[in-house]
């Protein structure tokens, strides 16, 4: 089967066009010409993933997080980005990713968050004309004390911690959100009229919080991991008859907490 039948089933979902012009998605390495016979979806491309691939007798990678970012001026073994480089084209591995397409789709990275955690009325919080977007804003099917909430995302999430601001007096019941680092729509969240604010990399100066509003920073592994599941998922819906395995380390957060 060529690679461009898997991308195009991905892309039914959430097409290329959609991404940041700063981002990679796609094809990374290789092109929808090459044969592949079956794929691994991972989080981010590393050199790990590749083997895992090679050993599962895979020769396609998918992954969120783009492998390529910018330019390259060097490809060697002394860094992570030339190592994983060699291992994909040595192994004849293709590799594309679906990073910033996926997160701006209702049901992509942030949509699926908002389903985890049992959002109602949910809608695009930063929307394009065709309802596409960053974000997602919806309530709580009953409103929730601050604490009761903050447990209730650690549990839901699969969380060992959340970094939040402090709490307000009032119950929450509109919540906002956004996969990856989405400190950029925290105003567009207290516009939309959110009580809580849930999404990753937060800076400091971020948690003193709009007044009313409570910021959540859960993580940036932690807000998009569920992703995974949901690529896998689509191409073994539309192609079933094509061998998809979730990778083992998938759910290895790179981030660690002592």
């Amino acid at each position: 089967m060529k690679a461009a039948a898997i991308a195009a089933v991905i892309e039914e979902m959430a097409p290329l066009a959609l991404q940041e012009s700063w981002d990679n998605s796609g094809f990374c390495i290789g092109n929808g010409d090459s044969e592949v016979h079956a794929a691994v979806v991972g989080f981010d491309c590393t050199p790990e993933l590749i083997d895992e691939a090679v050993s599962l007798g895979a020769d396609m990678v998918i992954t969120h997080h783009p492998l390529i970012f910018g330019g390259i001026k060097k490809i060697s073994e002394a860094t992570l980005t030339g190592r994983t480089v060699i291992s994909a084209i040595r192994n004849g591995i293709t590799v594309y990713a679906c990073h910033t397409n996926m997160d701006k789709v209702p049901g992509g990275v942030s949509g699926t968050t908002a389903s985890r955690i049992g959002l109602v009325n949910v809608r695009v919080l930063d929307a394009d004309a065709d309802g596409n977007g960053l974000g997602i804003i919806g309530e709580l099917p009953a409103p929730m004390s601050p604490a009761v909430f903050l447990q209730h995302l650690k549990d839901s999430l699969r969380l060992s911690t959340v970094r939040h601001s402090k709490l307000p007096a009032a119950f929450l019941r509109t919540v906002a959100l956004c996969g990856g680092a989405g400190r950029s729509l925290i105003g567009r969240a207290g516009a939309a009229g959110a009580d809580v604010y849930v999404s990753g990399d937060i800076s400091y100066h971020d948690f003193y919080a709009p007044d009313g509003m409570m910021i959540a920073d859960i993580g940036h592994f932690e807000s998009e991991a569920e992703i995974i599941g949901v690529i896998c998922d689509t191409v073994r819906k539309k192609i079933p008859n094509f061998a998809v395995h979730i990778a083992r380390n998938s759910t290895v957060n790179p981030v660690y907490y002592f």
